[in-house]
């Protein structure tokens, strides 16, 4: 009788191990499968923020005008050494700040990088409006698919912006502003419906007082100019004479003529043994129209 007690007992000692084990073994599985995830979730690669942007040494900025734009200080600085000369010339001729046109495609193009500049050459955000008669293409803007100018290169958005100014009344007051009061002619246009963005106005003066734009009216007018960004770029305003009392270089640019009384784009084409189609590709020219004091790139 009690062997057949300590029998049973054993065989139940024996089947209660058994049972045992798969429950252990499952415990340690399920912690394995834990920790793994566990070990995945802290492993996994994240994303750091600014991935694709350059070093903080370039600053980083999106721009919000027609479409949203991501740029640097960097392409800012090179967008302004693209244009400037552009941006001088119009100053000249049409009597528009140098800095206001400047600091206005910084903003409206993305400094050239926006979906409007890409597309369609279109560097100042103008809409087709009646009187448009070239080519055309649709954006979302204040309402969905506006008709927004279209040009061959941006050099023509550039000239268009300027004549666009000029050719409204509703801007005439600008016009009554000095010519390189940069701080009025912001607020000015702000108020003759330019853009409706409150901030307008100081958006196109903290780019102009960021990036030394200023400096470029300082060249046209021959006043001194004093930095207010120490940080960035200024080219100096002063000028020096050639040997021909009638070809003058500016510092800045060894390469340029500025054009004098009595000038035809023949006669400069001449003096510089260029051909008149040479002359106007390098200055982005779509007529034989220039102006005493523009600047011509004659090199």
């Amino acid at each position: 009788m009690i062997k057949k007690i300590v029998l049973l007992l054993v065989i139940l000692a024996l089947a209660s191990c058994s049972s045992s084990k798969p429950a252990i073994a499952t415990t340690k599985k399920a912690a394995a499968i834990q920790t793994r995830t566990a070990s995945t979730k802290r492993g996994a690669p994240v994303k750091p923020i600014g991935k694709n942007y350059p070093s903080t040494n370039n600053t980083t900025e999106v721009i919000q005008s027609t479409s949203k734009t991501v740029v640097t200080s960097d392409l800012i600085n090179n967008y302004v050494l693209q244009y400037k000369e552009i941006a001088m010339g119009n100053m000249k001729t049409y009597g528009i700040p140098a800095s206001i046109i400047l600091a206005q495609g910084i903003l409206e193009s993305g400094a050239g990088r926006g979906d409007l500049a890409v597309d369609a050459n279109n560097h100042f955000g103008i809409k087709c409006h009646n009187d448009w008669l070239g080519e055309s293409v649709r954006h979302d803007d204040d309402s969905a698919q506006e008709c927004f100018r279209k040009y061959p290169q941006a050099s023509e958005s550039y000239r268009d912006h300027a004549l666009f100014l000029v050719g409204k009344k509703r801007y005439a007051t600008l016009f009554t502003y000095e010519k390189d009061d940069y701080k009025s002619w912001a607020k000015g246009l702000r108020a003759a419906g330019y853009a409706t963005d409150p901030k307008y106005p100081d958006k196109l003066i903290s780019y102009i007082e960021r990036y030394n734009l200023h400096q470029y009216d300082c060249q046209v007018t021959g006043r001194n100019y004093v930095p207010i960004n120490t940080s960035a770029p200024t080219r100096s305003s002063s000028s020096v004479a050639n040997s021909d009392p009638k070809i003058n270089m500016n510092t800045y640019d060894q390469n340029a003529y500025e054009v004098q009384k009595g000038d035809t784009l023949y006669s400069i084409s001449k003096k510089f043994n260029l051909l008149v189609e040479d002359l106007k590709k390098k200055n982005n020219l779509t007529d034989n129209t220039i102006s005493i004091g523009q600047r011509l790139k004659v090199k």
